[in-house]
This record gives C-alpha cells, sequence and structure tokens, in this order.
C-alpha cells in the first residue's frame, strides 16, 4: 500500500507576531537634517499586498563605516521593560513589518560609500524578507542610486531595476519588493 504524499501548509512562526518592535522604523534620530525615508510594498506572484512580512535593514552609515551603534532594543534597568532607541544615535539597524496593505516605511540616513563600505560598491541598504510560505528568509538590497557595482554589472537591465529605489519628493524613495512573478526582485544567496 502506497500513501499520498502529505500536501503541503504554510509554515509558522508567523513573524510579524513577536519580533518587531516600537520605533523599528526609526534608524536614524528623529529631527536630524540628513534623515530620508525609504518606504515601498511587499507583494505577491500574484502582486497581491503580503500584510504579514517582516523586514529587516541593515546598513552602512552615513561616513561608510559597518559598525552601527547599540541602542534598538534597549531595556530599561529597574523594570526590564522595554525602553526604545535612545533616539540619539544611527544604529545602521530597523525591523519593521508590513501593514495590511503590505506597505512599510523606515527612516534612516544614506548609506556612504567610504570607509568600511568601499568594499560593498553602491551606496544601498541591505533587507531581509521573512514571510508566511516562506521556507527561507530571503536577502535582497536597495540601492539609492544606480551606478557601477560589482553585483549591478553583472544584472540584465530589466533585472538591475529591480534593486534600484524610485526617488520621490522630499527625501524620500521608493523600493517595492516583487516575491515572485513579473518584476521580481532580485534576491541574493548567501552560504
Amino acid at each position: 500500500m502506497t500513501l499520498p504524499p502529505t500536501p503541503s501548509s504554510t509554515v509558522g512562526p508567523f513573524y510579524g507576531y513577536a519580533l518587531p518592535f516600537p520605533g523599528g522604523e526609526r534608524i536614524a534620530p528623529e529631527g536630524h537634517p540628513e534623515r530620508i525615508t525609504l518606504h515601498g510594498y511587499v507583494r505577491d506572484g500574484a502582486g497581491d499586498p503580503v500584510p504579514d512580512a517582516l523586514l529587516e535593514f541593515w546598513q552602512a552609515a552615513p561616513d561608510g563605516s559597518l559598525s552601527g551603534a547599540p541602542g534598538s532594543l534597549r531595556r530599561d534597568p529597574v523594570t526590564g521593560g522595554f525602553l526604545g532607541r535612545n533616539g540619539t544615535d544611527f544604529t545602521g539597524f530597523g525591523r519593521v513589518a508590513t501593514d495590511a496593505d503590505g506597505h512599510y516605511t523606515v527612516h534612516t540616513l544614506a548609506p556612504g560609500s567610504s570607509g568600511a563600505a568601499r568594499s560593498l560598491g553602491q551606496p544601498h541598504i541591505a533587507l531581509v524578507v521573512f514571510a508566511r510560505g516562506l521556507l527561507h528568509h530571503l536577502h535582497t538590497r536597495a540601492y539609492l542610486a544606480d551606478g557601477p557595482d560589482p553585483l549591478l554589472d553583472r544584472l540584465p537591465a530589466e533585472r538591475r531595476a529591480t534593486l534600484i529605489a524610485a526617488e520621490e519628493p522630499h527625501r524620500t524613495h521608493r523600493f517595492d519588493i516583487h516575491l515572485q512573478g513579473e518584476g521580481e526582485t532580485v534576491f541574493l544567496e548567501f552560504p
């Protein structure tokens, strides 16, 4: 007797439930004169929004340093409760969940390309996507400008365009992430 294969199902955990933290979208201090906004939508293969994705953002500081600063998950030493970011330091790290429309927003500083970040090519923000149905998280990059870059230079023009954030008014950039299908975002493989 042979049994039919077990049907596939959505895998957990559902990242948006426990991992986002208050202020996760504020990588740069509020009111900083060089602060920029990166926003966009996460969409599935049918073009529908993914309302429960979780995105992590990692980037170089404006001077190109990669060290970041502690402070994303500070705790109150008395109560053990969450204090949030200290409001003055650029941490280089953020984590946000998408909303019901699949939209996300982070406020940061433009990454530099000097110093330690020079070997990484054009200034960019590294993103990690966690979502239901993904067995492994996905890595990609949001470049704030096009130009010579070791990764971008190897891609055909239409694929390259999926990694370039569109500049909008008021120091804002839009970077949509398409998990598959037409206009699928380029995802990177790490060993």
